[in-house]
Protein backbone atom coordinates (compact mmCIF):
# COMPACT_ATOMS: atom_id res chain seq x y z
CA UNK A 1 0.00 0.00 0.00
CA UNK A 2 1.88 3.17 -1.16
CA UNK A 3 1.72 6.33 1.08
CA UNK A 4 -0.46 8.54 0.11
CA UNK A 5 -0.63 11.04 3.10
CA UNK A 6 0.94 14.40 3.08
CA UNK A 7 3.85 15.33 5.83
CA UNK A 8 1.78 17.55 8.66
CA UNK A 9 4.69 20.31 8.17
CA UNK A 10 4.22 20.27 4.59
CA UNK A 11 0.99 20.86 4.04
CA UNK A 12 -0.91 20.29 7.54
CA UNK A 13 -4.58 21.21 5.31
CA UNK A 14 -3.62 18.32 2.88
CA UNK A 15 -3.14 16.20 5.91
CA UNK A 16 -5.90 16.23 7.07
CA UNK A 17 -7.87 15.63 4.17
CA UNK A 18 -5.34 12.34 3.22
CA UNK A 19 -5.92 11.05 6.77
CA UNK A 20 -9.83 11.41 6.44
CA UNK A 21 -9.82 9.37 3.15
CA UNK A 22 -7.19 6.97 3.97
CA UNK A 23 -8.38 6.07 7.19
CA UNK A 24 -11.73 5.67 4.91
CA UNK A 25 -13.71 8.10 7.53
CA UNK A 26 -15.93 10.00 5.01
CA UNK A 27 -16.11 11.81 1.77
CA UNK A 28 -17.80 14.32 -0.14
CA UNK A 29 -20.87 14.01 -1.52
CA UNK A 30 -22.62 14.99 -4.63
CA UNK A 31 -23.89 17.88 -2.50
CA UNK A 32 -21.79 20.80 -1.96
CA UNK A 33 -20.77 21.07 1.86
CA UNK A 34 -22.04 17.56 2.86
CA UNK A 35 -20.50 14.56 3.79
CA UNK A 36 -20.91 10.79 3.20
CA UNK A 37 -19.61 9.00 6.52
CA UNK A 38 -18.31 5.94 5.46
CA UNK A 39 -18.64 2.53 8.22
CA UNK A 40 -15.24 3.15 9.50
CA UNK A 41 -16.05 6.94 10.27
CA UNK A 42 -19.66 6.17 11.09
CA UNK A 43 -18.75 3.40 13.77
CA UNK A 44 -16.03 5.68 15.50
CA UNK A 45 -19.36 8.27 15.95
CA UNK A 46 -21.39 5.43 17.69
CA UNK A 47 -19.14 4.80 19.88
CA UNK A 48 -18.65 8.31 20.84
CA UNK A 49 -22.39 8.49 21.19
CA UNK A 50 -22.51 5.41 23.45
CA UNK A 51 -20.23 6.81 25.47
CA UNK A 52 -21.48 10.22 25.73
CA UNK A 53 -25.51 8.82 25.90
CA UNK A 54 -24.57 6.81 28.50
CA UNK A 55 -22.73 9.97 30.14
CA UNK A 56 -26.20 11.90 29.79
CA UNK A 57 -28.64 9.15 31.22
CA UNK A 58 -26.08 8.75 34.46
CA UNK A 59 -27.07 12.48 34.76
CA UNK A 60 -31.02 12.04 34.50
CA UNK A 61 -31.46 13.02 31.15
CA UNK A 62 -33.95 11.42 28.81
CA UNK A 63 -33.48 10.88 24.86
CA UNK A 64 -36.75 12.43 22.47
CA UNK A 65 -36.77 13.37 19.15
CA UNK A 66 -38.41 16.62 17.60
CA UNK A 67 -39.39 17.41 13.78
CA UNK A 68 -36.85 18.43 11.59
CA UNK A 69 -38.46 21.26 9.82
CA UNK A 70 -39.59 24.56 11.94
CA UNK A 71 -42.27 27.20 10.87
CA UNK A 72 -40.13 30.19 9.75
CA UNK A 73 -42.59 31.90 12.30
CA UNK A 74 -40.59 30.13 15.43
CA UNK A 75 -37.53 31.57 14.26
CA UNK A 76 -38.68 35.19 14.59
CA UNK A 77 -39.65 34.84 18.45
CA UNK A 78 -36.38 35.23 19.73
CA UNK A 79 -34.48 37.98 18.56
CA UNK A 80 -30.75 37.13 19.18
CA UNK A 81 -32.13 33.62 18.23
CA UNK A 82 -32.79 34.40 14.53
CA UNK A 83 -30.37 37.15 13.88
CA UNK A 84 -27.56 34.73 15.06
CA UNK A 85 -28.85 31.76 12.56
CA UNK A 86 -30.79 34.13 9.98
CA UNK A 87 -28.03 33.53 7.48
CA UNK A 88 -27.65 29.88 7.54
CA UNK A 89 -30.94 28.53 7.06
CA UNK A 90 -32.18 26.40 4.75
CA UNK A 91 -35.81 27.44 3.43
CA UNK A 92 -38.78 25.45 2.04
CA UNK A 93 -40.81 26.90 0.13
CA UNK A 94 -42.83 24.43 -2.10
CA UNK A 95 -44.10 21.10 -1.35
CA UNK A 96 -43.36 18.79 -4.63
CA UNK A 97 -42.54 18.87 -8.23
CA UNK A 98 -44.14 18.07 -11.02
CA UNK A 99 -43.01 15.88 -14.09
CA UNK A 100 -42.07 18.42 -17.68
CA UNK A 101 -40.44 17.43 -20.51
CA UNK A 102 -38.88 14.07 -19.02
CA UNK A 103 -37.71 16.28 -16.15
CA UNK A 104 -39.35 17.80 -13.38
CA UNK A 105 -39.35 21.45 -11.87
CA UNK A 106 -41.14 22.71 -8.73
CA UNK A 107 -44.64 22.84 -9.09
CA UNK A 108 -45.52 26.66 -8.24
CA UNK A 109 -49.30 25.84 -6.57
CA UNK A 110 -47.70 23.61 -4.21
CA UNK A 111 -46.22 26.76 -2.41
CA UNK A 112 -46.53 26.50 1.31
CA UNK A 113 -48.44 29.26 3.12
CA UNK A 114 -45.70 28.98 5.63
CA UNK A 115 -41.95 28.83 4.82
CA UNK A 116 -40.16 25.76 6.59
CA UNK A 117 -36.55 25.89 8.28
CA UNK A 118 -34.57 22.75 7.91
CA UNK A 119 -33.70 22.81 11.71
CA UNK A 120 -30.28 24.87 12.89
CA UNK A 121 -30.72 23.90 16.54
CA UNK A 122 -34.15 23.16 17.57
CA UNK A 123 -34.62 25.49 20.58
CA UNK A 124 -37.80 27.14 18.93
CA UNK A 125 -39.59 24.02 18.05
CA UNK A 126 -38.54 22.59 21.62
CA UNK A 127 -39.88 25.41 23.34
CA UNK A 128 -43.18 25.17 21.49
CA UNK A 129 -43.29 21.77 22.68
CA UNK A 130 -42.51 22.90 26.59
CA UNK A 131 -45.31 25.07 26.71
CA UNK A 132 -47.97 22.63 26.94
CA UNK A 133 -45.76 20.18 28.96
CA UNK A 134 -45.00 22.74 31.96
CA UNK A 135 -47.82 23.60 33.77
CA UNK A 136 -46.87 23.18 37.59
CA UNK A 137 -43.43 23.24 39.39
CA UNK A 138 -44.07 19.10 39.70
CA UNK A 139 -43.38 19.07 36.08
CA UNK A 140 -39.73 20.60 36.39
CA UNK A 141 -37.00 20.01 35.80
CA UNK A 142 -37.27 18.65 31.90
CA UNK A 143 -34.18 16.91 31.22
CA UNK A 144 -34.11 16.21 27.23
CA UNK A 145 -31.56 14.88 24.72
CA UNK A 146 -32.11 14.55 20.78
CA UNK A 147 -29.50 12.78 18.60
CA UNK A 148 -29.94 14.25 15.36
CA UNK A 149 -28.88 16.18 12.15
CA UNK A 150 -28.89 20.12 11.57
CA UNK A 151 -28.22 22.42 8.88
CA UNK A 152 -26.12 25.49 8.64
CA UNK A 153 -25.58 26.57 5.41
CA UNK A 154 -21.86 27.37 5.63
CA UNK A 155 -20.37 28.46 2.65
CA UNK A 156 -16.51 27.15 2.99
CA UNK A 157 -16.52 23.46 4.46
CA UNK A 158 -14.12 20.62 5.67
CA UNK A 159 -14.88 17.09 6.27
CA UNK A 160 -16.22 16.58 9.94
CA UNK A 161 -14.63 20.23 10.95
CA UNK A 162 -17.35 22.45 9.33
CA UNK A 163 -20.44 20.76 7.32
CA UNK A 164 -23.58 22.33 5.59
CA UNK A 165 -25.28 18.98 7.21
CA UNK A 166 -23.84 17.38 10.46
CA UNK A 167 -24.83 15.06 12.97
CA UNK A 168 -25.08 15.69 16.82
CA UNK A 169 -26.62 15.92 20.08
CA UNK A 170 -28.59 18.88 21.57
CA UNK A 171 -29.86 19.12 25.09
CA UNK A 172 -32.67 21.26 25.82
CA UNK A 173 -33.70 21.63 29.82
CA UNK A 174 -36.03 23.41 31.60
CA UNK A 175 -36.05 24.77 35.55
CA UNK A 176 -37.46 26.23 38.24
CA UNK A 177 -34.63 28.51 39.02
CA UNK A 178 -31.96 30.70 37.49
CA UNK A 179 -29.47 28.43 40.21
CA UNK A 180 -30.64 25.29 38.84
CA UNK A 181 -30.18 26.22 35.46
CA UNK A 182 -26.51 27.97 35.55
CA UNK A 183 -25.80 24.21 37.82
CA UNK A 184 -27.04 22.66 34.61
CA UNK A 185 -25.05 24.19 32.16
CA UNK A 186 -21.54 23.90 34.09
CA UNK A 187 -22.02 19.84 35.22
CA UNK A 188 -22.87 19.43 31.19
CA UNK A 189 -19.93 20.93 30.40
CA UNK A 190 -18.11 19.00 32.71
CA UNK A 191 -19.25 16.00 31.09
CA UNK A 192 -17.85 17.31 28.02
CA UNK A 193 -14.58 17.45 29.86
CA UNK A 194 -14.41 14.49 31.01
CA UNK A 195 -15.78 12.61 28.06
CA UNK A 196 -12.67 14.86 26.03
CA UNK A 197 -10.50 13.65 28.40
CA UNK A 198 -10.80 10.53 29.71
CA UNK A 199 -12.60 8.85 26.29
CA UNK A 200 -10.79 10.45 23.44
CA UNK A 201 -7.47 10.98 25.42
CA UNK A 202 -7.72 14.90 24.81
CA UNK A 203 -6.75 17.36 26.78
CA UNK A 204 -8.95 20.81 26.93
CA UNK A 205 -9.43 24.27 28.84
CA UNK A 206 -12.58 25.69 29.64
CA UNK A 207 -14.15 28.38 30.18
CA UNK A 208 -17.00 31.07 28.85
CA UNK A 209 -17.33 32.50 25.91
CA UNK A 210 -17.30 36.92 25.39
CA UNK A 211 -20.64 38.32 24.49
CA UNK A 212 -19.71 38.46 21.13
CA UNK A 213 -18.55 34.43 20.49
CA UNK A 214 -21.76 33.24 22.88
CA UNK A 215 -24.68 31.91 21.16
CA UNK A 216 -27.42 33.34 19.86
CA UNK A 217 -30.15 33.80 22.14
CA UNK A 218 -27.77 32.70 25.24
CA UNK A 219 -26.96 34.54 28.50
CA UNK A 220 -23.76 32.65 28.40
CA UNK A 221 -21.83 30.07 26.87
CA UNK A 222 -19.52 27.98 28.09
CA UNK A 223 -17.04 25.80 26.18
CA UNK A 224 -14.18 23.20 25.60
CA UNK A 225 -11.32 24.17 23.77
CA UNK A 226 -8.64 21.73 22.35
CA UNK A 227 -5.57 22.46 20.78
CA UNK A 228 -4.40 20.88 17.66
CA UNK A 229 -0.77 19.83 16.70
CA UNK A 230 -1.20 22.74 14.36
CA UNK A 231 -1.13 25.29 16.77
CA UNK A 232 -5.00 26.16 16.42
CA UNK A 233 -7.75 25.83 18.56
CA UNK A 234 -10.88 24.04 18.01
CA UNK A 235 -14.25 24.94 19.97
CA UNK A 236 -15.50 20.90 20.83
CA UNK A 237 -18.13 21.49 22.59
CA UNK A 238 -20.74 24.34 24.13
CA UNK A 239 -23.00 24.61 27.05
CA UNK A 240 -25.29 27.66 27.06
CA UNK A 241 -27.56 29.08 29.99
CA UNK A 242 -30.39 30.65 28.19
CA UNK A 243 -31.72 32.18 30.69
CA UNK A 244 -35.41 32.56 30.43
CA UNK A 245 -35.18 34.31 26.90
CA UNK A 246 -36.36 31.09 25.22
CA UNK A 247 -39.17 31.09 27.70
CA UNK A 248 -40.57 34.58 27.42
CA UNK A 249 -40.79 34.09 23.83
CA UNK A 250 -42.58 31.16 23.73
CA UNK A 251 -44.65 32.36 26.91
CA UNK A 252 -43.56 28.78 28.76
CA UNK A 253 -44.79 29.48 32.72
CA UNK A 254 -44.96 27.56 35.64
CA UNK A 255 -46.98 27.76 38.83
CA UNK A 256 -44.83 27.84 42.03
CA UNK A 257 -45.56 26.15 45.53
CA UNK A 258 -46.85 29.83 46.39
CA UNK A 259 -49.36 30.18 43.20
CA UNK A 260 -47.27 32.46 41.76
CA UNK A 261 -47.09 32.01 38.00
CA UNK A 262 -43.46 32.06 36.40
CA UNK A 263 -41.12 31.82 33.89
CA UNK A 264 -38.64 28.82 33.79
CA UNK A 265 -35.15 29.03 33.12
CA UNK A 266 -33.55 26.96 30.52
CA UNK A 267 -30.29 25.55 29.04
CA UNK A 268 -29.18 24.13 25.46
CA UNK A 269 -25.74 22.18 25.02
CA UNK A 270 -24.20 20.22 22.18
CA UNK A 271 -21.47 18.74 20.74
CA UNK A 272 -21.02 17.18 17.06
CA UNK A 273 -19.39 15.11 14.52
CA UNK A 274 -16.57 17.74 15.10
CA UNK A 275 -15.28 15.88 17.48
CA UNK A 276 -13.75 13.28 15.00
CA UNK A 277 -12.53 16.14 13.35
CA UNK A 278 -10.66 17.12 16.83
CA UNK A 279 -9.55 13.44 17.22
CA UNK A 280 -8.24 13.12 14.17
CA UNK A 281 -5.77 16.35 14.74
CA UNK A 282 -4.87 15.54 18.45
CA UNK A 283 -3.31 12.24 17.73
CA UNK A 284 -2.54 11.13 14.24
CA UNK A 285 0.88 11.32 12.56
CA UNK A 286 2.05 11.39 9.17
CA UNK A 287 1.00 6.90 8.67
CA UNK A 288 -2.07 8.03 9.19
CA UNK A 289 -5.10 7.53 11.87
CA UNK A 290 -4.21 7.40 15.65
CA UNK A 291 -7.37 6.45 18.09
CA UNK A 292 -7.14 6.23 21.53
CA UNK A 293 -8.47 2.56 22.17
CA UNK A 294 -11.81 3.82 24.11
CA UNK A 295 -13.31 4.88 20.77
CA UNK A 296 -11.35 2.65 18.32
CA UNK A 297 -14.34 0.65 16.26
CA UNK A 298 -11.55 -2.28 15.77
CA UNK A 299 -9.03 -2.48 18.71
CA UNK A 300 -6.92 -5.58 17.84
CA UNK A 301 -6.43 -6.62 14.45
CA UNK A 302 -4.50 -10.25 14.23
CA UNK A 303 -2.69 -10.64 10.67
CA UNK A 304 -1.94 -14.48 9.79
CA UNK A 305 1.57 -14.45 7.95
CA UNK A 306 2.16 -17.93 5.60
CA UNK A 307 3.33 -18.49 2.38
CA UNK A 308 1.35 -21.79 1.53
CA UNK A 309 -1.68 -23.41 2.48
CA UNK A 310 -0.36 -25.57 4.80
CA UNK A 311 1.42 -22.74 7.07
CA UNK A 312 -1.96 -20.76 6.61
CA UNK A 313 -3.79 -23.27 8.03
CA UNK A 314 -1.18 -23.92 10.82
CA UNK A 315 -1.19 -20.16 11.86
CA UNK A 316 -5.15 -19.74 11.60
CA UNK A 317 -6.00 -22.71 13.86
CA UNK A 318 -2.98 -20.85 16.31
CA UNK A 319 -4.87 -18.02 15.79
CA UNK A 320 -8.45 -18.43 16.88
CA UNK A 321 -8.00 -19.56 20.59
CA UNK A 322 -5.92 -15.94 20.87
CA UNK A 323 -8.54 -14.07 19.08
CA UNK A 324 -11.23 -15.92 21.48
CA UNK A 325 -9.56 -14.80 24.55
CA UNK A 326 -9.12 -11.43 23.82
CA UNK A 327 -12.73 -11.15 22.83
CA UNK A 328 -13.93 -12.82 25.83
CA UNK A 329 -12.30 -9.81 27.89
CA UNK A 330 -14.64 -7.73 25.55
CA UNK A 331 -11.96 -6.44 23.51
CA UNK A 332 -12.77 -5.53 19.80
CA UNK A 333 -11.16 -7.78 17.85
CA UNK A 334 -10.60 -8.86 14.11
CA UNK A 335 -8.88 -11.51 12.59
CA UNK A 336 -8.12 -10.55 9.01
CA UNK A 337 -7.43 -13.70 7.16
CA UNK A 338 -8.36 -12.04 3.34
CA UNK A 339 -5.75 -14.50 1.12
CA UNK A 340 -5.19 -11.78 -1.74
CA UNK A 341 -3.77 -8.98 0.31
CA UNK A 342 -0.14 -9.52 1.26
CA UNK A 343 1.31 -8.86 5.06
CA UNK A 344 2.79 -5.58 4.23
CA UNK A 345 -0.63 -4.20 2.30
CA UNK A 346 -2.85 -5.02 5.77
CA UNK A 347 0.38 -3.47 8.40
CA UNK A 348 -0.54 -0.65 6.39
CA UNK A 349 -4.40 -0.22 5.73
CA UNK A 350 -4.75 -1.44 9.41
CA UNK A 351 -2.01 1.75 10.41
CA UNK A 352 -3.83 4.21 8.38
CA UNK A 353 -7.15 3.39 9.95
CA UNK A 354 -5.68 3.80 13.68
CA UNK A 355 -6.10 0.52 15.18
CA UNK A 356 -4.63 1.00 18.81
CA UNK A 357 -2.71 -2.99 18.59
CA UNK A 358 -1.62 -5.65 15.91
CA UNK A 359 -0.49 -8.95 16.43
CA UNK A 360 1.11 -10.64 13.41
CA UNK A 361 1.48 -14.10 13.72
CA UNK A 362 3.64 -16.28 11.64
CA UNK A 363 5.16 -19.70 11.18
CA UNK A 364 8.14 -19.19 13.27
CA UNK A 365 5.44 -18.03 15.97
CA UNK A 366 3.49 -21.06 16.08
CA UNK A 367 6.63 -23.06 16.69
CA UNK A 368 7.96 -21.06 19.87
CA UNK A 369 4.57 -20.05 21.09
CA UNK A 370 5.12 -16.35 20.41
CA UNK A 371 3.80 -13.51 18.57
CA UNK A 372 4.34 -9.89 17.34
CA UNK A 373 2.67 -7.14 19.18
CA UNK A 374 2.69 -3.60 17.40
CA UNK A 375 1.51 0.03 19.13
CA UNK A 376 -0.25 2.13 16.64
CA UNK A 377 1.06 5.04 18.83
CA UNK A 378 4.27 4.60 18.95
CA UNK A 379 4.91 2.18 16.61
CA UNK A 380 7.08 -0.11 18.34
CA UNK A 381 7.13 -3.72 17.83
CA UNK A 382 7.87 -6.42 20.37
CA UNK A 383 7.67 -10.30 20.46
CA UNK A 384 5.94 -11.66 23.41
CA UNK A 385 4.71 -14.95 24.48
CA UNK A 386 0.91 -16.18 23.57
CA UNK A 387 0.22 -17.34 27.50
CA UNK A 388 -1.48 -15.00 28.94
CA UNK A 389 -1.76 -12.32 25.70
CA UNK A 390 -5.30 -11.74 26.58
CA UNK A 391 -4.11 -9.75 30.02
CA UNK A 392 -1.36 -8.41 28.42
CA UNK A 393 -2.95 -6.70 25.60
CA UNK A 394 -5.90 -5.39 27.90
CA UNK A 395 -3.34 -3.49 30.09
CA UNK A 396 -1.24 -2.59 27.48
CA UNK A 397 -4.40 -0.82 25.46
CA UNK A 398 -5.35 1.28 29.27
CA UNK A 399 -1.50 2.10 28.53
CA UNK A 400 -1.76 3.45 25.68
CA UNK A 401 -5.11 5.18 26.45
CA UNK A 402 -2.80 7.43 29.21
CA UNK A 403 -0.03 7.70 26.96
CA UNK A 404 -2.07 9.38 24.11
CA UNK A 405 -3.61 11.81 26.76
CA UNK A 406 -0.37 12.57 28.21
CA UNK A 407 1.41 13.12 24.93
CA UNK A 408 -1.27 15.17 23.86
CA UNK A 409 -1.23 17.18 27.69
CA UNK A 410 2.52 17.84 27.70
CA UNK A 411 2.29 19.22 23.94
CA UNK A 412 -0.80 21.58 24.65
CA UNK A 413 1.26 22.46 28.09
CA UNK A 414 4.13 23.21 25.97
CA UNK A 415 2.74 25.65 23.42
CA UNK A 416 0.85 27.44 26.53
CA UNK A 417 2.31 30.85 26.99
CA UNK A 418 1.30 33.90 29.19
CA UNK A 419 2.09 37.42 27.64
CA UNK A 420 2.08 40.71 28.75
CA UNK A 421 2.48 43.52 26.09
CA UNK A 422 0.69 43.18 22.72
CA UNK A 423 3.95 43.23 20.54
CA UNK A 424 4.96 40.49 22.93
CA UNK A 425 1.66 38.64 21.65
CA UNK A 426 1.64 39.66 18.02
CA UNK A 427 5.08 38.06 18.10
CA UNK A 428 4.13 34.77 19.93
CA UNK A 429 0.61 34.45 18.14
CA UNK A 430 2.43 33.45 14.92
CA UNK A 431 4.06 30.37 16.65
CA UNK A 432 0.71 29.02 17.56
CA UNK A 433 -0.78 27.73 20.91
CA UNK A 434 -2.60 29.39 23.40
CA UNK A 435 -1.51 32.61 24.96
CA UNK A 436 -3.23 33.93 28.08
CA UNK A 437 -3.48 38.25 28.19
CA UNK A 438 -4.79 40.54 29.85
CA UNK A 439 -8.11 42.62 28.04
CA UNK A 440 -9.95 45.09 29.17
CA UNK A 441 -13.53 43.48 28.47
CA UNK A 442 -14.65 45.51 25.79
CA UNK A 443 -15.96 44.09 22.30
CA UNK A 444 -13.93 46.97 20.60
CA UNK A 445 -10.72 45.63 21.81
CA UNK A 446 -11.48 41.92 21.19
CA UNK A 447 -12.34 43.05 17.65
CA UNK A 448 -9.22 45.06 17.00
CA UNK A 449 -7.27 42.01 18.28
CA UNK A 450 -8.71 40.02 15.53
CA UNK A 451 -8.46 41.97 13.06
CA UNK A 452 -5.01 42.50 13.87
CA UNK A 453 -3.64 39.37 14.64
CA UNK A 454 -6.56 36.93 13.49
CA UNK A 455 -6.46 35.39 17.24
CA UNK A 456 -9.58 35.13 18.81
CA UNK A 457 -10.64 34.98 23.10
CA UNK A 458 -11.36 31.21 23.08
CA UNK A 459 -12.64 31.40 26.78
CA UNK A 460 -12.70 33.43 29.88
CA UNK A 461 -11.27 30.60 32.30
CA UNK A 462 -13.89 30.13 35.54
CA UNK A 463 -11.63 27.97 37.07
CA UNK A 464 -8.24 30.07 37.17
CA UNK A 465 -7.38 32.22 39.97
CA UNK A 466 -8.67 35.86 38.77
CA UNK A 467 -4.84 38.06 39.01
CA UNK A 468 -5.68 41.55 38.49
CA UNK A 469 -3.57 43.02 35.31
CA UNK A 470 -3.32 45.71 32.60
CA UNK A 471 -4.97 45.45 29.06
CA UNK A 472 -2.58 44.17 27.03
CA UNK A 473 -3.36 46.64 24.07
CA UNK A 474 -5.17 49.58 26.03
CA UNK A 475 -3.59 49.78 29.79
CA UNK A 476 -6.88 49.63 31.12
CA UNK A 477 -7.19 47.56 34.47
CA UNK A 478 -8.26 43.86 33.84
CA UNK A 479 -9.79 41.39 36.18
CA UNK A 480 -7.93 38.51 34.77
CA UNK A 481 -6.29 37.18 31.62
CA UNK A 482 -8.61 35.03 29.02
CA UNK A 483 -7.25 32.38 26.58
CA UNK A 484 -6.16 33.88 23.03
CA UNK A 485 -5.81 31.56 19.86
CA UNK A 486 -5.84 31.68 16.08
CA UNK A 487 -8.68 28.79 15.89
CA UNK A 488 -10.60 26.48 13.01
Amino acid sequence: MAKRITNREEDYSQWYLDIVKEAQLAEHSPVRGCMVIKPTGYALWENMKAALDQMFKDTGHENAYFPLFIPKSFLSKEAQHVEGFAKECAVITHSRLKSVDGGVEVDPESRLEEELIVRPTSETIIWDSYRSWIQSYRDLPILINQWANVVRWEMRTRLFLRTMEFLWQEGHTAHATKQEAVEEAKRMLEVYRTFAEDFMAMPVATGVKTESERFAGAVDTYCIEALMQDGKALQTGTSHFLGQNFAKAFDVKFQDEDGEHKYVWATSWGVSTRLIGGLIMTHSDDNGLVLPPKLAPTQIVVVPIYRNDEQRANVLEYAQPIVDSIKDKGITIKLDDRENYKPGWKFAEHEAKGIPLRIAIGPRDVENGNLELARRDTLEKVITPAAGIAEHVSELLGTIQNDLFAAAKKRMDDNTREVAGYDEFKEEIEKGGFIYAHWNGTAETEEKIKDETKATIRCIPMNNEKVPGKCMVTGEPSEQKVLFARSY
